[in-house]
């Protein structure tokens, strides 16, 4: 029980800092478990204020407005010019563009390594609109735990998935007593796995990858679906024999039979469409249908006014024309900074 309520609380953190009332009270009530009538209170005030957040519509509009750029990673200002200003933006907001597919994927020494994985970060994910399944595998190899985490779902106005390697750090979060929970670091050079990745929808491949990599991931624009609804069959090339094994066995303790893994050498295969392993606390059915009915909304009307348009600078030209507000979440692709803004709000409580 405490578990949910500190998970509850956390979110509610993230929501309502700007509250000077609320803010006082949590900090009031750092280091002690609240009563439980506060935290109804509080609860009340974090659904009205998330509803506003979340269930606002960017408006469309037939004249140019300056994008929003306050949650891009660097400084870069964003202007409606040329496709190279357009795709060093997305490659600033740690990712590039294959034109073949029409996707987006995470680059190599993107920003985002540096901020290692927790899972609060999936407790957060529908703060910023995020609505995927979360799959961490977590093992020991050479005296470490590692973690390898699968991802699938709605990232706001994409559909997506992630691979995603880690080592655990000595540190350890601690927020207000109650969410505790370990800290990872993106794998480096040395440890990169050969991972690799086809998505579908149903019967229909959106797109596929393979690289070496720490984090393998693929973002379709505009691309509406339901986490239930894809399928994602990958491969993970281990370092030896003796990796491998942990990696099955751990596969096999949260729910995997022996006929759903395939086994190639040192490579492991399998399909994830629906979880094993438990579900962020965040996942609400209701919180879940009020975001993906604004994603939905979203990806329809990017769907709408980009239809005419082949190329993807032209279509970015059409959005920033005809809806300048949906233009900010296009270069917030996948886990863009806001996801890890949540996390940054509770430094004070982390020994990092």
């Amino acid at each position: 029980m405490f578990m949910s309520l500190g998970i509850g609380f956390s979110m509610i953190w993230s929501i309502v800092t700007e509250n000077t009332m609320v803010t006082e009270v949590v900090q009031a009530s750092q280091g002690v478990i609240l009563p439980l009538w506060i935290l109804i209170i509080i609860l009340i005030i974090m659904g009205i204020l998330y509803y506003k957040k979340n269930f606002s519509i960017p408006k469309v509009s037939s004249s140019g407005a300056k994008p929003l750029t306050e949650t891009l990673p660097t400084n870069l200002e964003v202007k409606r010019t040329s496709s190279d200003e357009i795709y060093k933006t997305i490659d600033a907001a740690g990712y590039s563009y294959d034109s073949q597919q029409d996707i987006f994927y995470s680059n190599m020494d993107s920003w985002q390594k540096n901020m290692g994985y927790c899972s609060f970060y999936d407790e957060a994910a529908i703060l910023s609109g995020m609505i995927i399944d979360c799959e961490p595998i977590k093992f020991i190899y050479e005296g470490k735990q590692w973690l390898i985490e699968f991802w699938k779902g709605q990232y706001g106005m994409s559909t997506g998935c992630e691979i995603g390697a880690y080592i655990r750090q000595e540190s350890k979060i601690n927020i207000y007593g109650i969410f505790k929970e370990a800290f990872y670091k993106g794998v480096g050079d040395e440890d990169k796995l050969q991972m690799s990745f086809s998505l579908r929808m149903r019967s229909e491949v959106l797109f596929s990858r393979s690289e070496k990599h720490w984090w393998l991931t693929g973002f379709k624009l505009g691309e509406f679906s339901e986490p239930s609804d894809l399928i994602m069959s990958l491969s993970i090339t281990l370092k030896d024999l003796v990796m491998r094994d942990a990696f099955v066995e751990a596969l096999k303790n949260v729910g995997y039979l022996n006929n759903e893994i395939i086994i190639n050498g040192n490579t492991v295969a399998l399909i994830f469409d629906e979880p094993r392993t438990e579900q962020p606390n965040a996942r609400i059915e209701r919180l879940d249908r009020i975001t993906q009915t604004k994603n939905k909304i979203l990806c329809d009307k990017y769907q709408e006014i980009t239809k005419n348009y082949d190329t993807f600078p032209d279509k970015v030209e059409a959005i920033q024309n005809q809806a300048p507000d949906i233009y900010d979440k296009i270069v917030n692709i996948g886990k863009s900074k806001e996801v890890f803004r949540h996390f940054e709000k509770f430094k004070n409580n982390l020994n990092l």
